[in-house]
């Protein structure tokens, strides 16, 4: 399938989404998928580096929060629709994103996921002790109580973060059937031997970086327009860290399906257990999944359905009849 009717796909399937949530007529949906789909572009951005690449990132909360911080500095110097503050988020978490990659992928394994922690460190200090975006008292940023034409103003943030799931996901299913996705893959396989081949695993490995920051920049840039007041905790919780990280796994990182259908799952279940237990037990059923995925299928979802599909039975199958042919026989009559 051509990337571009890929896209409008998933535009209808989004649009579809949307009027199914307005036809609903309760707000709380649009403030429950708005998270969702915010998971959707983290895991999906996790995954470009972490799946495709094989490099562990734990420093996703610092780009997530970078977005949402160059939102509150252009707010306070001038404010610009939503938008454009998404491409800015975007290009500065990208920048720093290039920056990261070229000061720490010269690690390798838990090296490099140690730098990437230590850099959502240093951010976080450096955002703490910054007065003009609020610093530790934090910043409020005072929305519209409604927009033409979408009414109330979180139908407009669901619609924008609906088009950056959708954008986050057409990028990460471009790069996997790209040239770009299988010099990825070879990193991912054996570095070594693709720098032995020829692969030029640095620069492949910064753009991986450059685009996962970006994304990620993206999807916190409308953040403190949804929570109203930001301060460092919020935009650094572990929450994003953790989730971006273990939606790929339960969903599968060899594909762009996979983190897709663990945030999906992982938001969902989060969602539901938020207004019905408590939001302090998030953390403990993405534990509770992530050990048992582990355990029972470590290739996550994708790879259970794929091992599922690999070794049914013949009878199940269909009318196809696989044979052990000697070599130089004639194959068998096929019923």
């Amino acid at each position: 399938m051509r990337t571009d009717l890929f896209f409008l796909i998933c535009l209808v399937v989004g649009g579809i989404v949307f009027a199914a949530a307005i036809a609903l007529g309760n707000d709380y949906y649009f403030f429950a998928g708005y998270v969702v789909l915010q998971y959707v572009v983290l895991s999906t951005a996790w995954n470009i580096l972490g799946g495709y690449c094989g490099y562990v990132n734990f420093g996703s909360a610092a780009f997530f929060a970078l977005g949402a911080y160059s939102t509150v500095a252009m707010h306070k110097l001038a404010p610009v629709p939503i938008p454009v503050l998404v491409v800015i988020g975007g290009v500065v978490s990208g920048v720093v994103g290039f920056g990261m990659g070229y000061l720490t992928l010269r690690l390798r394994g838990a090296f490099f996921a140690i730098a990437t922690l230590a850099l959502a460190v240093v951010l976080q200090t450096l955002i703490v002790n910054w007065d003009f975006v609020g610093g530790s008292r934090g910043a409020y940023i005072v929305r519209p109580e409604s927009i033409a034409p979408f009414g109330s103003y979180i139908k407009y943030l669901f619609l924008i973060m609906m088009l950056l799931a959708v954008g986050a996901i057409t990028v990460a299913r471009l790069i996997e059937r790209s040239r770009l996705g299988y010099g990825f893959a070879t990193i991912r396989d054996d570095e070594l031997a693709a720098e032995a081949c020829g692969v030029p695993t640095l620069t492949l490995k910064l753009i991986a970086t450059t685009i996962s920051g970006a994304l990620m920049g993206m999807a916190g840039a409308p953040f403190p327009y949804y929570i109203g007041f930001l301060q460092p905790s919020s935009a650094f919780g572990l929450d994003y860290a953790v989730n971006s990280i273990a939606m790929p796994l339960i969903g599968g990182t060899t594909g762009w399906v996979g983190p897709l259908i663990g945030a999906i799952l992982l938001g969902s279940l989060q969602q539901i257990a938020t207004v019905t237990i408590s939001s302090a037990v998030n953390l403990l059923i993405v534990g509770f999944l992530l050990v048992g995925f582990v355990i029972v299928a470590p290739n996550g979802i994708i790879g259970l359905v794929r091992k599922y599909v690999q070794h049914r039975p013949v009878g199940q199958v269909g009318p196809r009849r696989v044979e052990a042919d000697a070599p130089g026989s004639a194959p068998g009559p096929t019923p």
